[in-house]
Order: C-alpha cells, then structure tokens, then sequence
C-alpha cells in the first residue's frame, strides 16, 4: 500500500544520480577454503577437539656465565615426551644462537644498499655482525648412558636420529653439551646478549635462546622447524625446568622460574626484605641502590649458584648483573596473589624504582581480567638498554632516563608501553602458545591489543601508539606493494611493526568497539584465551572460537582485515531529500508558486533590478497589453473535489501516514577502498538536535562497490556525517560529510594539537 501511496516530490536532487552496478566481489565469502577443515583434534568451533594433543619437553640444565671471556657455558638433560598418536623417528631442535655464526643464511639472506651504511655507526655494526664469533658449539649429543647420538645440524635447527621410533605416551632422554660467545647487544643487537658499562667495566647479562630446544611437533605441522631468519620468533612445547645458573658471586640473577636456594645466594637481610614483600601492595627494595653499587665497585671473587623451578612453562631465560637492584610486591588477582618484581641498574633510576613493578602489576590486572588469572607465580621486569624481549615470568625492557636522572615524556611513556607489552607476552604466547615462526599476529597483534587496553586504565589520555581506529590510517592507504596482509608468513612481512603488531591490534579494537560491542567481544575473547591457555592454537581456533561465541558471522572481517591489503575509503557520493506528496490542493499549490519562484531567481535578474531603474514599458503604459489570464496558483472546484476523492480511497493507516510528516532521504554510499566496514551516521537536524545509526557491514552483501539506503526522518535534516568518531580507519574522510565541508589536513591538526608529548 504505501508503494502505491508513496507518490514523491523531488524537492532537491544532487548533481548526479549513482547507477548501480552488479559489482559483487564476494566480500562475505565464508572463510572455509582458506581454514583447515576440523577434525578430531581443533573443531569447528574453534575449541580442541577430543583428540587433542600436545607434547611435553622436560629439561634439567646447568650454565654458566664466564665474565672474563662473555661466554656462556652448559650442559642439559632433555626428557622428551610423545603424546601424538604418531611414531617419531627423530627429533628437531632448535639451534637459535646459530642465527649469529659466520655464513648464516640471516647474513646471507639480508639486503641492503649502500646508503644504508653511509653513517659510521651504520658500517661499523655491519662489520660487528660479519666478525662476531656468534653461534652454538656442540661438544656432546649422548644419551642418558653417554653414548653418542648421531646428529645432524641443518643452520638453526639440529635433527636427532633415534635408535628406534618413540611411540605414543613413551619419553626418551639425552644430553647436550655446549657453549657459545655472549654478543654484545649495545654492537650488533639482537634479542638477548649484554651491555657492557666501561666507567666500571661491568657487565649486565639479559641471556635467552641460550640452550638447544626442542620443536613443537603437532596435527597442524608436523614438526615447525622452519629456519630461523631473525624475524619469526620461537615456537617451544611446554615442559618443566630445573635449572642452576652459576654467575659470579657477587651477581644478582633473575629468572624464569621461582627461587630454590634463597637461603645460600641473598643475605639474611635481603631474605627478610623478600618475605616482607609477599605482604606487600607497593614495592619493597629486596637489594637497595646503595647495595648494588657497592657490589658493582668491589667485584668480590668466585662463584655462586642460583638454582631456579619452573612448572608448565615453555622456554626459560634469565639476567644477571652485579649492577642490579631488586624490587618486588605482591598483586592480588581474584582467585590468587603473585609476585611482581623488578631488576635494573641504577642508570634506570629514578624512572625504573617508581614505575617498573607498578606497570608490571597493572599488566597483569588488566590481562587478567580479560582473559584469565595470570597462573605463574612470578612477573619479571627486567631493565636492560634498547631492548624489549619477553619469556615465561621475565622479560627484558629498555626505557633509560638521562644521565642526570631526568627523563622526557616520551622516555617515560615509552618505558611503559614496552614494560605493559613484554610482560603481556606472558599471556600471548607464553600460555597461549601460538605459533611465533609462522604467524607474528598471533602472539604482536593480540598483544598490542590488550597492552592499549592496559594503557589506557592505567592513565586517561595515555598517549597509545597503537589501538585507536585513526593511528593506522597513513599505514592501510599506503603503496600497496610494500604492504603484506596480515595472514603472511612472519619472515616474509613488510613493515613488521605495522603489519603484526598496529592492524591486528586496531582490527581487534574495531571489532570490540564498533563490530560486536564490548559485551560480546569480551566474552569471545576471554573464551578463546580460557579455551587455548596451555595450548597450540592457530588462526582459524581464533577466528572460529570469536564467532562462535559471538553468535556474529565476522568471515567478512577476518577475510578483508586479515587476508586482503583492502583498506576503509567509504563516502557519500549523494543525497536526495524527499517529501511526501499528500494531494492537499492548498500545500500542492503553494509548493509549486515556491519552485516557480526559485526557479525564476538568477543573478541577471537580480542585478537588472537594481540596475535598470525604468523599464520602456514601465515608462510608456500603453505598451503593455492586457490579458485576461487566470490565476495558476489558485485552488480551484476541481482541484478540492479531487482531493476529497483522493481521501475516500485511502484507508486509516493511509491516512494516519500522510499526517506524521515525514522527510525522506536517500543517501547513496560508494566503496572506494575495497574493505567493507558498517556505516556509522550522524543526522544532525535543523533544529539542532541529532540522532546516530549503525547500520552493519551486511548492507554491502550484494553489492560491495555502491549501495543506496533509505532514512526517513520527522525534521528536516541539515547535516549527515559518516564515521563520526572516527572508529571504522577510514582512510579519506573529505567525503565522509553531506554537504562537503573542509576537513583539516594532518599538517593543521598536528599545528593545533601539538603538545610535545610522546606519541
């Protein structure tokens, strides 16, 4: 009824009118070519399936730190269990510290030009990197009787060949001695390695990778031994440690792990100062500033032996430094409290004692309550310059004030940032163990996401690099040939940082804001990560657990933000405002005198009566003749009679329509940037009040390029805005407002916003 009812007057028409076109490019495909198809070890709902297995990797280790020569030295004992319903006839693992020997295919692979080494500190790391002396040696691969095991070592990773195949729910043991030189970070970088401080010449040791560890083997890769090329990071089984870390006698260690033999490595004092701290909600000085730098002038001789356990973890890492100071607090969390702590020199102070265990313990708050109680019963923060590296209860963190102790906001900021983000690693993927060789996402991006949660709760306006929907604009609508989408492989990525760390993070934050809601995607998430804590998961357990406990189909989403280099360009190509014509011969009239009017008025004719005084027929009236005309604006018998004959077919809906005095408007919307997003719309009315609409992604269903909708409004409308709030990273927002208004360029932004802060 209303179709026939809805006889419209056009009262404005934009200069042209959208045609559409079938231009359907299949943007909500469902995803099922590109996941894996479930099966009886990951099902379709993103959960592990019935038959889900893991294996265990066990380890007994003793190393040393030779502080004369930066040389560390060790020997372990591998208890390897398969729990795949597969026999193995050799096992992999993984020679990271290989990365750095001569010849490596990293230096053989790397690319570079010539201007890239034009500054001297450019050349002379180059040559640092070519002549370290880098890499594993192996003097013993035996088993737990000491007889030789034949072994191959292919770059990074080292097969074992086994006597005869290790069958399901068996274990098998051996040994590894080896030894390699320390790099030195502050030279060539690297993730791990020391910083040598020459006023005093002492030594701060951040050491990781630093053992032979073995593969994950699971139902998705077989064995993950890819190469390692300096970007995709470590992909380990959980297992248990013992470790027994042997440093000179004046050293203070942090590890992963709990302490063992406090009693035999710290003073009774500093023992004292620890128990105090498991009762405390603010940070206690285990070793003071005072001890530290006495320690690191007197340089006492011999050793010591600190030994470390470690439950359900899947690496180990430790620092050591007779330059370090100590503090630690506990945080409660809802069903357990842990230990916080924090490990720098005095070159970290003051920023270091004020903020460090702090951050740490907010870190974990805010994680925790989005996902689950962090289980460790330890969180490491260690001070080490230029670095930001994360392992299970201990990460290693720049952020280093000035000399003189000051420090700038961005020195301060950055410090948290990378403090909230290493320890935040303990979730992802230290517990929820990703796989970092294949996907950087997995681990960077769902990270990132919840470190700008973090941030955020721990000061209003943190200056966040990463999250907010409009810091990836620049990167999405960037040359596309320099940009790789998000699902590829982590050696193979362009611009690391924004692919695996910025977009996964701002889609997520998307997805939470815009997408699904708070509630909804909270949920998801904290299911996903309670579903896969102490697991393997991949992608597609990510994307189905989001869905399936979402109840939203969002393959549209993980296709264009994940598989695609798409990016948001959508704008308001037209907007046609309508009115319903009700046949009142008295409006209808009326209405067109108006446009009769309108139409007559330009600007000759307006400057014609200001400038012609006297017309010749104005002068000399008998030159103009006269008609007898009638009025074509005045209603007449005729045109009252078939209004009232217009009425008496109309029912009382009908009727009761006609007089809610609707405004109708069309607006037409075009997709410029491929990446379907939900339309976001500001009304803004003329009597100054405004109404928003969110209208989902699905509207571009049939058509992804063009699509038309309709609104229909009591006030007349005087403004429409697109994205308003800027959440969807629409990367061109000129369009985004009808009429066109001028939009700041980022040069007039920064101009006005401009503060000085870190961003």
């Amino acid at each position: 009824m209303i179709r026939n009812l809805l006889l419209l007057t056009l009262l404005f028409l934009a200069p042209h009118i959208i045609a559409q076109e079938n231009t359907n490019t299949n943007k909500f495909k469902q995803l099922k070519e590109e996941l894996a198809t479930p099966n009886v070890y990951r099902n379709a709902a993103g959960a592990p399936g019935p038959n889900y297995y893991q294996q265990q990797a066990d380890y007994k280790i003793s190393v040393t730190i030779d502080d004369e020569n930066q040389k560390v030295s060790g020997q372990e004992t591998v208890t390897y269990t398969n729990n795949s319903p597969d026999p193995l006839t050799y096992l992999w693992l993984q020679l990271d510290q290989n990365v750095r020997k001569p010849g490596s295919d990293n230096q053989l692979a790397s690319t570079g030009t010539i201007a890239s080494i034009s500054s001297p500190s450019a050349l002379t790391r180059m040559f640092n990197r070519a002549e370290f002396e880098g890499g594993f040696n192996l003097e013993k691969v035996t088993d737990v009787s000491g007889k030789d095991i034949p072994y191959t070592v292919v770059g990074t990773m080292m097969r074992i060949d086994l006597d005869k195949a290790l069958s399901n729910g068996d274990s098998y043991s051996f040994k590894v001695v080896w030894w390699y030189n320390v790099n030195n970070r502050m030279e060539i970088g690297a993730r791990s390695g020391y910083e040598y401080f020459k006023e005093e010449d002492n030594y701060l040791y951040t050491i990781a990778q630093f053992f032979p560890r073995m593969c994950v083997y699971n139902d998705v890769e077989g064995w993950q031994n890819k190469q390692f090329l300096g970007d995709g990071e470590f992909t380990l089984p959980f297992g248990d440690y013992e470790v027994e870390i042997t440093v000179p006698s004046d050293h203070v260690v942090a590890a992963t792990g709990v302490l063992q033999n406090a009693s035999k490595v710290l003073t009774k004092e500093q023992q004292n100062r620890l128990e105090q701290a498991e009762d405390s909600d603010q940070p206690i000085l285990i070793v003071t500033q005072a001890e530290a730098e006495k320690a690191e002038k007197s340089k006492a001789s011999g050793t010591k032996t600190w030994i470390f356990e470690a439950e359900n973890v899947r690496d180990f890492a430790f620092a050591s430094s007779r330059k370090f100071m100590w503090d630690a607090q506990a945080v409660e969390l809802e069903t357990k409290t842990v230990m916080v702590m924090s490990y720098y020199p005095k070159e970290g102070n003051p920023l270091w004692e004020k903020y460090s265990t702090r951050v740490s313990a907010q870190t974990l708050r805010t994680y925790s309550k989005h996902t689950f109680d962090y289980p460790y019963p330890v969180a490491i923060s260690v001070h080490a310059n230029s670095i930001g590296m994360e392992y299970p209860m201990i990460c290693f963190n720049g952020g280093r004030p000035n000399a003189d102790g000051t420090y700038s906001e961005r020195t301060k900021y950055g410090m948290h940032s990378v403090i909230i983000h290493e320890v935040g690693h303990n979730y992802f993927p230290m517990i929820i163990n990703s796989d970092e060789r294949q996907w950087t996402w997995m681990d960077e991006g769902l990270n990132t996401f919840l470190q700008y949660l973090t941030e955020q709760e721990w000061q209003r306006e943190y200056p966040s690099r990463r999250g907010p929907a409009h810091l990836i604009v620049d990167y999405m609508k960037g040359d596309k040939s320099n940009i790789s989408p998000i699902m590829t492989n982590s050696e193979s990525l362009f611009q690391f940082g924004n692919n695996a760390y910025g977009k996964p993070a701002t889609a997520l934050n998307i997805l939470r804001e815009t997408i699904l809601g708070r509630e909804l995607f909270d949920y998801a998430f904290k299911e996903y990560a309670q579903r896969w804590m102490f697991k393997h998961p991949t992608p597609a357990d990510f994307f189905r657990t989001m869905e399936d406990a979402s109840g939203v189909d969002l393959d549209w989403f993980w296709r264009g933000w994940f598989y695609t280099n798409d990016h948001v360009d959508i704008g308001i190509e037209n907007v046609k405002w309508y009115q319903l014509n009700e046949k009142d011969p008295n409006e209808e009239k009326a209405f067109q005198k108006e446009m009769n009017d309108t139409e007559n008025k330009n600007i000759s004719k307006t400057r014609n009566l200001e400038t012609i005084k006297e017309t010749v027929n104005e002068r000399q009236s008998e030159l103009d003749d006269k008609y007898n005309t009638t009025d074509i604006y005045k209603v007449t018998e005729e045109d009252k009679a078939a209004y009232d004959n217009f009425l008496s077919e109309l029912s009382d809906s009908d009727k009761k329509l006609l007089n809610r005095g609707y405004q109708f408007y069309q607006i037409d919307f075009e997709n410029k940037g491929g990446l379907v997003m939900p339309l976001i719309l500001q009304f803004v009315f003329t009597d100054g009040t405004n109404e928003l609409i969110r209208i989902p992604a699905e509207i571009w269903r049939k058509n992804s390029v063009k699509v038309s909708k309709i609104f229909f409004f009591k006030k007349e409308v005087l403004n429409v805005i697109l994205d308003p709030f800027l959440e969807t990273a629409d990367c061109e927002t000129y369009d985004n407002f009808w009429p066109r208004r001028l939009v700041p360029s980022r040069f007039d932004i920064f101009e006005k916003k401009h503060t000085g802060r870190y961003h």
